[in-house]
């Protein structure tokens, strides 16, 4: 009941995730969610941030950020990124994962995606066919909409988990 939301993997971090290995498997591209994937929702990008795009410039790896929030809010966080990106998205709809794979001139067999929230970030990557990878927020601090989706994803991510136990 719960799979279509599954993750194809669940990291503590976007900067545990191991990018050599995934260039190494063939994947060119990186799409990431932002607030509470990159950065603490609403913060500008920090030096963790901006050491990510630049060691993926320097594997090879074409990026783009793809965000439910408004163009200031990307633009800011984009200042110091300087890679493509798309707001207003309306994640889950694949629309704009697949415009993101265009801009990056990837497709579904060689893009990434990497986000915090299950019911837009993973359930928009999985529908367009994109591997993805959920991680874990970033800080607590959020708006009252993700709070009350956090409850829902705790059922979903607990019978995930439950399902690598038993394979």
């Amino acid at each position: 009941m719960f799979e279509r939301f599954f993750p194809d993997e669940y990291m503590a971090s976007t900067y545990v995730i191991p990018f050599e290995k995934l260039y190494e498997e063939g994947y060119r591209g990186v799409i990431f969610d932002i607030d509470n994937t990159l950065v603490p929702h609403g913060a500008p990008a920090d030096e963790r941030a901006e050491k990510l795009f630049r060691r993926l410039k320097e594997i090879g790896f074409e990026s783009c950020l793809i965000s439910n929030n408004q163009e200031a809010r990307v633009k800011m966080f984009n200042r110091n990124i300087g890679t493509k990106y798309i707001y207003n998205a309306h994640k889950p709809s694949t629309k704009n994962y697949i415009r993101a794979m265009e801009m990056m001139g990837t497709d579904r067999s060689n893009t990434v995606f990497v986000g915090d929230q299950l019911f837009t970030d993973v359930w928009g990557a999985k529908r367009a066919g994109i591997h993805n990878i959920l991680v874990k927020p970033i800080h607590p601090k959020e708006e009252i909409q993700i709070v009350l989706k956090r409850y829902l994803e705790k059922v979903v991510l607990h019978f995930y988990k439950k399902g690598l136990k038993n394979k």
